[in-house]
């Protein structure tokens, strides 16, 4: 099946590819056939899959792959709509991250989808009214993919967390749809203070390696934070905030064109995506 398929919303489109994709595996890599035949299951679902790989994943010496699995198809169960948010993760990195080799090579290898697979089974849990158990997922998710996401934090769709390791995002922080982060980035706190404050990322955003975030701040849709950048106050819609602290550099041209992609998306660190012309 061709990967164009793998759209947004499309869980079937996605699970058929994986299936399709996995044989050829097999075939190529023989030793690797028993760990595929095991995440599709004797009656392949997607939820059964991603379960199983999370559950193997996280598995420690106190909760076993098992129950890991069981838990995790359970909140799918409970909340289906967290398998359309993960079709739309595979599709946003399969469009922006050029090492991508495939929804298969996504789901087994790209180390940020999993890590916000778990985070988003966290977050349903900690909605389910069940705290504990969703801060424990926190902390198998940190000690294996070397991130930590609060669970309360609110993450949109089709959202990459590219190579992931170091990310830190606090309880009160919100990532909009279509975001983009690098590695080590951090949407912290400023202090103890309780309530809001931690950093509003807006629609489009691209935050790049290394930037810290302090705050109840808000990035305005579709801005650009540059990598090492540390960022104290709020960011206007379509800027690109630079340095320590960051100074803001508005977007030229404000609004974008039409059929300009926004930076999550054209992933032009250096800014030279916002003022590119729309391809013919």
């Amino acid at each position: 099946m061709n990967e164009t398929a793998v759209r947004p919303g499309s869980a079937q489109a996605l699970l058929d590819v994986l299936l399709d994709a996995s044989f050829e595996l097999a075939q190529r890599e023989p030793i690797l056939g028993p760990a595929l035949r095991r995440l599709a299951g004797p009656a392949p679902s997607l939820a059964g899959w991603l379960a199983r790989l999370l559950g193997g994943r996280l598995a420690d010496a106190d909760i076993n792959a098992a129950r890991l699995t069981n838990l995790f198809l359970g909140q799918y169960r409970h909340a289906p709509q967290l398998l359309q948010l993960a079709v739309g993760d595979v599709a946003a990195i399969l469009r922006r991250d050029p090492a991508s080799r495939g929804a298969l090579d996504v789901v087994l290898h790209h180390k940020g989808f999993k890590a916000l697979l778990a985070h988003r089974l966290a977050g349903s849990l900690w909605l389910d009214g069940r705290p504990d158990m969703a801060r424990y997922l926190q902390e198998m998710a940190g000690r294996v993919f070397s991130v930590d996401i609060h669970p309360a934090c609110q993450v949109g769709a089709e959202v990459m967390l590219d190579h992931v390791t170091g990310i830190v995002i606090g309880e009160t922080a919100s990532i909009a749809d279509g975001v983009s982060i690098m590695q080590n980035v951090t949407l912290g706190g400023t202090g103890k203070h309780a309530g809001e404050r931690h950093p509003k990322i807006g629609t489009g955003v691209l935050i790049g390696a290394g930037a810290v975030l302090l705050g109840n701040i808000t990035v305005g849709a579709r801005a650009r934070i540059g990598a090492g950048s540390v960022v104290l106050r709020d960011i206007p819609a379509g800027a690109t905030a630079v340095g320590v602290p960051a100074r803001i550099i508005p977007a030229a041209g404000m609004p974008a064109p039409d059929g300009v992609p926004p930076p999550a998306e054209d992933m032009e660190h250096a800014g030279r995506g916002r003022v590119r012309a729309p391809a013919p």
